[in-house]
């Protein structure tokens, strides 16, 4: 197996040569660029030759900025089997990814709504979520086989995302730790919908029209 160029000789000198190529890629992530190694390096000011020896592509450095990219699961394999649970713990995981890539995101998404935007999205948005959604809610392919889980980690996903977040945040005026706690309820709430969670049934018809028009029904 080979090993890494930083792990050989130098390690603490390498570290911080890799450090920065990391650091100057989440930079230019949270300005709206997909860093190239180039970009990195000329940012970092560290040659080009010597960050190709750290990164020898695009791919493994933004990996490397943000390792969650690569993950197909935000789930640990002694993950519970209750489906709840286990969205409740990739609602957790993807809430601590929006605060912790809050200006990168915002940035992706700024791009995303530019018109002529590249069709495959910016690096940080297609569609990681609903894919760790989708590993969350699994189990309910036995249990539920009707139930249509892609849509439904749609309506989680878009209740939950950065989208909403910046909604909460800057529209609704509430701190980020409550903005959070809200995407999280509604998540679960959306879930509990679905499987038919307690819910009023729905007033018969002639009572919704004698609500509408303020008179009692007789």
């Amino acid at each position: 197996m080979a090993i890494p160029y930083e792990q050989t000789g130098r390690r603490h000198q390498k570290s911080r040569t890799r450090d920065a190529l990391v650091a100057a890629a989440r930079g230019l992530l949270a300005s709206g660029t997909a860093p190239t190694v180039e970009q990195a390096a000329h940012a970092a000011s560290i040659s080009r030759t010597t960050a190709y020896r750290y990164f020898p592509n695009q791919r493994a450095l933004v990996v490397a900025a943000h390792p969650e990219i690569d993950h197909s699961s935000l789930l640990h394999t002694d993950a519970p089997a209750d489906p709840e649970q286990r969205l409740d713990l990739v609602l957790h995981e993807t809430a601590r990814i929006v605060l912790d890539w809050e200006a990168q995101l915002r940035a992706s998404l700024r791009l995303s709504l530019e018109p002529g935007a590249d069709p495959s999205g910016p690096v940080l948005r297609r569609g990681r979520v609903i894919g760790w959604l989708l590993d969350a809610l699994a189990p309910l392919e036995a249990t539920h086989p009707d139930l249509d889980l892609h849509r439904l980690a749609v309506a989680i996903r878009s209740a939950t995302g950065i989208e909403a977040f910046i909604w909460l945040v800057d529209i609704a005026g509430l701190p980020r730790g409550e903005a959070v706690e809200v995407m999280h309820d509604n998540g679960r709430a959306i879930l509990r919908d679905r499987l038919g969670g307690a819910r009023p049934p729905p007033p018969p018809a002639h009572e919704s029209r004698a609500a509408r028009s303020g008179r009692r029904p007789r």
